[in-house]
């Protein structure tokens, strides 16, 4: 394979105090790396967009460290080997890490894993096989615990996560709900990923209302990928002993002084529920147990996602913005 002597990357250039601009990154090209010893040079061909990556734009700490201004964007890719100085990894491996937007990049470190291509296409080691298939497993199962019969609540259903979480709680024996926003995501949620219904946040006039109406014996699970408002709705008809997993609050991430919503707490103590946050790499040693069901399930059609994809690394930014914005539909990736 002929390697180029240089390749571009996108890094961040302005900590946006708000919602991202594209102007606060950066496009460069920069020369080709070469590898050290235990090292391999990675030739990208996905790089995977998640909500998460929007807190590394922060100056604020986080549970991980936060992009440095000039320094390339974090973020999980799948792709091949075509350098190796590693002793695991050889040339033509897929493999899958958190190497960042760009075209190339050195890899190598204890994170990274070989992609078993013959599995699913390789897109979705960023995927429903990678993080965001390990988010809904764990935050589903161990966060949740969902029992046969009872009634979950996702939210972002439709999303990379959701469309995951649902499915899993119908293998589970559960009754599902999704809220999604549009009605084109609602019928997909409810269609074709088999959601007992779905509510279109950005339609209802009234979500406690018609949250109500579609769980009538009340929410006993609610995963929480968007915080605020639909948050509120959905806490508001939790059932005695319920339980909550704390996964993220995407409709929050780009507010300078997220608004306070209503004081819930004291609902919680009399009903004894249970919230727990969650980081999907507190399971990190049980991966492999969650990969190998994961993949059984969907060799046997029981789970099924959804692909968003733009092509080109300069693309990156616009698609990030859009997903911030609930634009994108389903897995967020762009395809080198």
């Amino acid at each position: 394979m002929s390697i180029p002597t240089s390749y571009r990357r996108v890094v961040l250039v302005r900590r946006p105090p708000g919602e991202p601009v594209e102007s606060d990154f950066r496009v460069e090209e920069v020369p080709m790396p070469e590898p050290k010893h235990g090292q391999v040079l990675v030739k990208v061909a996905y790089l995977s967009l998640d909500p998460y990556q929007r807190g590394r734009m922060r100056e604020a700490a986080g549970y991980a460290a936060n992009v440095a201004l000039g320094e390339v964007m974090t973020g999980g890719v799948v792709g091949e080997v075509v350098k190796s100085l590693h002793p695991t990894f050889k040339v033509g491996d897929i493999v899958e890490e958190s190497l960042g937007w760009q075209e190339y990049a050195i890899g190598g470190g204890p994170r990274m894993r070989k992609v078993d291509s013959s599995l699913a296409p390789i897109s979705t080691a960023n995927g429903v096989l990678g993080m965001p298939g390990m988010t809904a497993y764990f935050g589903l199962l161990e966060c949740g615990e969902p029992k046969p019969g009872e009634t979950i609540v996702v939210s972002a259903a439709s999303g990379a996560v959701g469309q995951l979480v649902g499915q899993i709680g119908k293998l589970m024996g559960c009754r599902v709900i999704g809220i999604a926003g549009g009605a084109k995501k609602c019928a997909f949620v409810k269609n074709e990923l088999g959601f007992d219904a779905c509510l279109d946040y950005k339609a209802e006039k009234d979500l406690d209302k018609a949250l109500l109406a579609v769980c009538p014996k009340g929410i006993d699970v609610y995963f929480d990928n968007v915080g605020g408002e639909i948050s509120d709705a959905v806490l508001r008809n939790i059932n005695f002993f319920g339980r909550v997993a704390l996964c993220g609050s995407i409709s929050q991430y780009n507010a300078s002084s997220p608004p306070m919503g209503p004081r819930l707490l004291g609902t919680f103590v009399g009903k004894r529920v249970t919230l727990r946050g969650f980081i999907v790499f507190d399971f990190v040693e049980r991966y492999p147990t969650a990969m190998r069901q994961m993949g059984e399930w969907i060799k046997a059609g029981k789970i099924k996602y959804r692909e968003d994809i733009v092509e080109g690394i300069d693309k990156a930014p616009r698609a990030f913005i859009g997903m911030l914005r609930g634009e994108n539909f389903g897995k967020m990736l762009v395809k080198m």
